[in-house]
């Protein structure tokens, strides 16, 4: 009887690691469990206990579990890494990511090249292709990989028809081959 008693009323973590009385308010009994004294020993040795009872105590209710976690996870990186912390962590993860993201365009690019290649001589051109929106998904696709805009792919066999009618420049004096500017004897356009 008398262990289960004095199980129930053990102090928190940080009471224990400190060596005094755990009270009923104590602001770090919620957040440092007895069963995790590691957790506080890491925080109290990067942070200090009295700075982290004024952080809780500044928050409010509803915010100090995040902080005590943010905390916890702050303290076990420098802990293990105490030139860089978490910060040497975040850096091996992004280093991870762009890595990983040039890999992902490298093969989108070999995709895209077996794909163009796969199309046999005598098939006409597929309409993206051969639009100029097309043309421009190209461009933005080979930008985006890092090819700097230059062409994805060398294709001599696909032939590219003739810009559309509606892509000549109006302003360059030359409408004679523009058939959506037809005036009519009084000067009126009419449309088609």
């Amino acid at each position: 009887m008398a262990s289960s008693s004095s199980s129930s009323n053990s102090p928190c973590a940080a009471c224990k690691f400190l060596r005094r009385k755990c009270i009923p308010g104590c602001i770090f009994a919620p957040y440092f469990p007895p069963e995790e004294p590691h957790k506080f020993a890491n925080v109290h040795k990067i942070f200090g206990a009295s700075n982290v009872a004024k952080l809780l105590n500044e928050l409010l209710p509803h915010q100090r579990e995040d902080a005590v976690n943010s905390l916890a996870y702050e303290a076990e990186a420098r802990v293990k890494d105490p030139v860089y912390g978490c910060v040497g962590a975040i850096s091996v993860l992004q280093r991870q990511v762009q890595r990983l993201q040039k890999e992902l365009d490298a093969a989108n690019a070999d995709l895209l090249r077996y794909a163009c290649n796969d199309i046999p001589l005598g098939l006409p051109v597929p309409p993206t292709m051969a639009s100029p929106m097309g043309a421009y998904r190209r461009t933005e696709f080979s930008r985006r990989i890092g090819n700097r805009g230059g062409p994805l792919f060398q294709a001599p066999a696909l032939a590219v028809p003739s810009p559309p009618p509606w892509s000549t420049d109006i302003f360059s004096g030359d409408h004679s081959n523009n058939p959506v500017e037809d005036t009519d004897q009084t000067g009126d356009e009419s449309s088609i």
